[in-house]
């Protein structure tokens, strides 16, 4: 029986460590059948390394997506990898460490900047730098940590993860007619590199352990994954502009 990714071929960022959701979904897309190509900064090597774990051997690109050369470069290179693209795999996230802790009122703006520009922004660079690619359509997928509510220790990424729910929106309203969808997956909390990144990261994420009515565990990124591979697949014809939660189902109870 072939895989539901049978014949995509599938972009995907963020694989920085063995235990991150990027790293999951990279494994399960290629046993579902898709054919799979990494992108990678600061430390493309790093990437390298935890890809020959994968499956199968796929590519890795360096890519910053805030420099434009390297998304500019990015469809000639993805293109004589694959030919074209049937889906983006968005996870990428960044705020300096003076805009997370505790210090939301005394960020300055350039942080505040920065974490736009890396965490929210880049949905919609990355997109136009592979839409090249997706000639006949396709499925893009990024990843979001639910901007309903303010979070502990999270301060500006909050805003930045909200401005990338709007900006996945208006990319589902704009791409549609290119029959590509936009969606997001809600996950909650992995001990991934990401996440160590964030000061207190520990109190952020005990809210599941009292609260999540489904039971959650910190160390296992593969429901997540499993989420983005089933937004990639033909299984979600006419989704786009959505956000499906994969968080144990703590986004709909109160306290």
């Amino acid at each position: 029986m072939s895989g539901i990714l049978e014949g995509k071929r599938v972009l995907i960022t963020g694989v920085l460590m063995e235990s991150s959701i990027a790293f999951h979904t990279a494994k399960l897309a290629q046993e579902q059948g898709a054919e799979v190509i990494l992108t990678a900064f600061p430390r493309p090597t790093l990437t390298e390394r935890i890809a020959k774990k994968l499956p199968k051997p796929t590519k890795v690109v360096e890519l910053d997506v805030t420099n434009d050369e390297h998304l500019a470069r990015l469809s000639d290179i993805v293109g004589e990898e694959l030919g074209g693209l049937d889906g983006v795999v968005h996870s990428i996230g960044f705020a300096p460490q003076d805009a997370l802790g505790g210090n939301f009122l005394n960020t300055p703006f350039e942080s505040v900047a920065t974490a736009m520009h890396v965490s929210a922004f880049s949905l919609k660079s990355l997109t136009m730098a592979c839409l090249p690619l997706m000639q006949n359509g396709g499925s893009v997928v990024g990843l979001t940590f639910d901007a309903q509510f303010a979070w502990p220790q999270y301060d500006w990424m909050g805003p930045a993860k909200a401005a990338l729910e709007a900006v996945n929106r208006y990319m589902a309203r704009d791409l549609g007619k290119q029959n590509v969808r936009c969606n997001l997956i809600s996950a909650g909390p992995i001990g991934s590199m990401a996440a160590k990144s964030i000061p207190g990261f520990g109190e952020l994420a005990s809210v599941w352990d009292s609260r999540s009515p489904l039971e959650w565990d910190l160390k296992d990124p593969e429901p997540t994954g499993r989420g983005v591979v089933a937004l990639l697949s033909d299984w979600f014809p006419k989704t786009t502009g959505e956000i499906i939660h994969v968080d144990g189902g703590l986004h709909a109870v109160g306290a």
